[in-house]
């Protein structure tokens, strides 16, 4: 059977899926939106009265919306690659999702907030006990860099293997950056 050029089926791009996970109010939402070339999906609701006593608010008392399942993003790279990015819901109480976000994802990038750091460790801790690669992304904000990356290093305790990158999430080129450092990162695992 002869087949002509014109009835060859394109192939599909290659779909490589990330997340974007850390504590709440650190920037997720922010950065999906900040680097996606399409409208993000976002499931933010407001804060009520019913979450007092159950968020945090110390450190980001002008936040009003929080994400409840998950932000969703896109990259197109070229025809053959595209980028899905997946923000994760920072509260304990969504926590939950992370484990069916997580199928699937080749790596993760721990958005960090440095006025509240305790905040990342239970995301490093999901990836690492999982073998996910992340690189982490310091969020600056407003550009207020108060601790060298040495000390954020140390009190986050991570390996020396891990990439960290200061970031400011609203801006598009710094997530660009994030990502990169991500994939290059990835490139670098020895394949099994």
């Amino acid at each position: 059977m002869d087949y002509a050029s014109s009835d060859r089926v394109e192939a599909a791009p290659l779909a490589v899926k990330i997340l974007i996970a850390g504590g709440f109010g650190v920037g997720k939402t922010t950065l999906v939106g900040a680097v996606s070339e399409v409208a993000p999906l976002h499931t933010e609701e407001y804060l009520t009265r019913a979450s007092v006593g159950v968020d945090d608010l110390e450190g980001v008392s002008g936040k009003v919306t929080t994400t409840v399942a998950l932000d969703f993003g896109r990259i197109t790279i070229s025809g053959e690659l595209v980028v899905y990015l997946f923000g994760t819901p920072g509260q304990e109480r969504f926590w939950f999702m992370w484990n069916d976000l997580v199928h699937g994802a080749m790596g993760a990038v721990v958005l960090v907030d440095t006025r509240r750091l305790e905040l990342s460790f239970a995301s490093i801790d999901f990836f690492e006990s999982r073998h996910i690669p992340f690189v982490v992304a310091v969020n600056c904000f407003h550009g207020v860099r108060d601790r060298t990356p040495e000390e954020i290093r140390a009190a986050l305790d991570l390996d020396a293997q891990v990439p960290m990158v200061l970031c400011d999430a609203r801006d598009r080129a710094d997530g660009r950056d994030v990502l990169v450092a991500l994939m290059d990162h990835l490139m670098a695992i020895p394949s099994c």
